[in-house]
Formats: C-alpha cells, sequence, structure tokens
C-alpha cells in the first residue's frame, strides 16, 4: 500500500503555504514539469503558457486574498516561482481549455477521467451519506493530503503538490466533495471567473449544503465541470456547471446517484459537447457500469462498493483504469486516487494508484 503524505497545515493562509511547499517541494517540482509538458503537448505555445498563467494569477489575487497568500508560501517554501504555482492552481482552466481549442488530444491519447457515486441514508448498508469516485488522470502526477481549520470547521483532503485548495476531501460539518471534468464547446480560459481549485477550496470549507452548491454554481465558470456534493444532514447532489448556466441533480429514493464525464442532460443547458465527437465515449461506459454494479445491491455493503471500484470490465475503459502502454508517455492514464467518503463518520478511505492494487487506507476527523 501506498499512502499519501498527511499535511496537518497551521497558521495563517501564507504559512500555510510555505508548510506545504517546504514538505512537498520535490512533488510540487515534479508537477511543474508535467504539467508544462502536458499543456504544451495539448497545443499551448509557451509565450501563450506564460501569458495565461499570468492571468489566472490576476484573477487569484482579485477574487481572494487568502487563496492568493496560500500560493506565495507555496511558491517561496517550495522555491518555484509563482507563475508557475498559478500554472497548478490554473492547470483545470488552462487544459481544458486548451484541448478544446487545438483539439488534442484524442481518443488514442485520454482516455477515461473519473467517476462519482454517492447517496443519502439508506442507499449504503453501513448507514448515513457516502459519496466516492475513481479519480482518473495522467500518471506521474504526485499527490497529498491537506487538513486544516476553518473557524470551528475541520477539512481533510486530497491535493495535487502545488495546489493551494483540496478538490475530494471531507469536512466536520459532514460535506464532502468529488469532482468530474466536463467539456462544452462555450469553454474559454478567458472567461473572467472563480478558477475551478478556488470553488473547491471554498466548497469544502462550507457549513451547509445549500453553501456548498452555492460556492460551485456562482459565477459562470469559464470552463464545465461536475462537482458531487454530499451533506450528512442534507443527502447528495451532483452539480453540472458551465459558461451558459448550472444544472443541481439530487439524489433521491435508494439507487445511488452517479456521474461521470458527460452532461446528464446536455439539452437542459444549451451545451455542445465537441470532445465527444473523436469517440471518447468512456464516459458513458462507466457511467452505465457502476450503475449496474451497485443496483445489484440494495443497500449497498462496502465490501460490494469497492469491488465495483475495481471493475475492469471495458479494459482500458473501465472503471478501474491501468495506463495503456502503447500510449505516448506523456499521455498516459490511471485511476490515480479512488476514494470513499463516509460524511457521518467524518472516514475519508482512499487508495493511492488503481484500487485493485492495494486496500483503503482511512483518515478520520
Amino acid at each position: 500500500m501506498t499512502e499519501l503524505p498527511l499535511i496537518h497545515l497551521q497558521g495563517s493562509p501564507y504559512r500555510q503555504g510555505v508548510q506545504q511547499g517546504e514538505q512537498l517541494r520535490e512533488q510540487i517540482a515534479t508537477n511543474v514539469a508535467v504539467y508544462r509538458s502536458r499543456m504544451l503537448t495539448s497545443g499551448l505555445p509557451e509565450d501563450s503558457l506564460a501569458e495565461r498563467s499570468q492571468h489566472y494569477l490576476g484573477i487569484f489575487t482579485k477574487e481572494d486574498s487568502q487563496y492568493r497568500a496560500i500560493m506565495d508560501g507555496i511558491a517561496d517554501g517550495s522555491g518555484q516561482n509563482i507563475l508557475d504555482i498559478a500554472l497548478l492552481n490554473a492547470r483545470y482552466e488552462l487544459l481544458y481549455s486548451a484541448w478544446s481549442e487545438f483539439g488534442r488530444p484524442t481518443i488514442e491519447s485520454i482516455r477515461s477521467e473519473c467517476t462519482s457515486f454517492g447517496g443519502a441514508d439508506g442507499v449504503f448498508a453501513a448507514g448515513g451519506t457516502h459519496i466516492g469516485q475513481n479519480w482518473d488522470w495522467f500518471t506521474g502526477v504526485e499527490g497529498a493530503l491537506l487538513q486544516w481549520k476553518h473557524g470551528e470547521t475541520t477539512v481533510v483532503g486530497f491535493t495535487e503538490a502545488g495546489v493551494a485548495g483540496t478538490k475530494i476531501g471531507i469536512n466536520s460539518a459532514g460535506i464532502g466533495l468529488c469532482v468530474n471534468g466536463l467539456g462544452a464547446s462555450v469553454d474559454d480560459w478567458n472567461i473572467d471567473s472563480v478558477p475551478f481549485h478556488l470553488r473547491t477550496w471554498r466548497i469544502l470549507q462550507s457549513s451547509t449544503l445549500a453553501e456548498a452548491v452555492g460556492h460551485a454554481v456562482a459565477p459562470r465558470p469559464a470552463c464545465s465541470a461536475n462537482f458531487f456534493i454530499g451533506s450528512a444532514a442534507s443527502g447528495v447532489a451532483t452539480v453540472e456547471t458551465s459558461p451558459l448556466g448550472s444544472r443541481v441533480i439530487y439524489q433521491d429514493g435508494t439507487a445511488p446517484l452517479v456521474h461521470a464525464n458527460h452532461f446528464r442532460d446536455p439539452e437542459a443547458l444549451g451545451v455542445y459537447q465537441s470532445w465527444l465527437e473523436t469517440g471518447r465515449v468512456s464516459t458513458y461506459h462507466r457511467c452505465d457500469r457502476m450503475e449496474h454494479l451497485l443496483a445489484k445491491e440494495s443497500p449497498v455493503t462496502t465490501e460490494h462498493l469497492h469491488a465495483a471500484m475495481r471493475d475492469h470490465d471495458g479494459g482500458p475503459l473501465g472503471l478501474c483504469r491501468h495506463p495503456v502502454e502503447s500510449d505516448p508517455e506523456e499521455l498516459r492514464t490511471h485511476t490515480a486516487l479512488a476514494a470513499h467518503l463516509e460524511l457521518d463518520a467524518l472516514k475519508f478511505s482512499y487508495t493511492w494508484g488503481p484500487p485493485c492494487e492495494s486496500e483503503f487506507a482511512t483518515v478520520s476527523l
């Protein structure tokens, strides 16, 4: 089993950033190199990458002084240039918009991304509200768990080393978050809006489902995304967002809610998912497969759930992903993180790497 480092952040936002930067110095350097390579491979020229990183540094500065202070601390603690830390924190917008803009990569390279699931009390045999996901992403990306306090609320979550906020996690108010990448032809890095990772940081500091959903939907994003949010008190909602608007879908009844990397009803928002024309249909297979597997048992036991997360039906398009050796090394993907969040019990269980290769480790609040 490979466990992620767990960093307990303390002090001012700047000091918290310094702590992450110092303790993840090598991992941050790796991620800067990985993401620069991926963005250049996507078609972004070097001068455009610098321009767009500077643009997002300005947005982080304008939108949230505390988040920007964490970024400054990460830069100082790790010895990285602040523009490279901005690149990491805006990597969602920079990559997704580049893929739409330049039409790369295609089905032959990026094969799948993330599959999320969840349900309120009664859906899972262990009781209470559960959410989770297989987070499929590039090989070589370095991660960590961060824990800090926001007022009286303790937060623990997963981050990519160098990103100030966490994007998959849980807090002591019983709020949990998972994420799915989405894409639409209207996505545009140049839209002046709250960046993806700043939204996830705010969501995980929320005390209610309504507050968390509010951070997901407003204002309109530069790039489409799905925020899979759970609340011990209020159940589960998945929030599809795009520059054209947002849609909240609530879990109801005893069937788990599942979401992958396509809009469940694109016509409802008027979005056009041009990237699906490349044949990148693993999102449909993974969504249908997870729904099928979880429907076999009600309520769903933890053993059955983890078995579903380890499912290989569909091979390279399956739920539990492994690198395809024939793919170019810089475009290989796998299930980088599998997460199962028990919101009433305040437990974050995960595997770092494909879940079929190890047992789940657990962090409790």
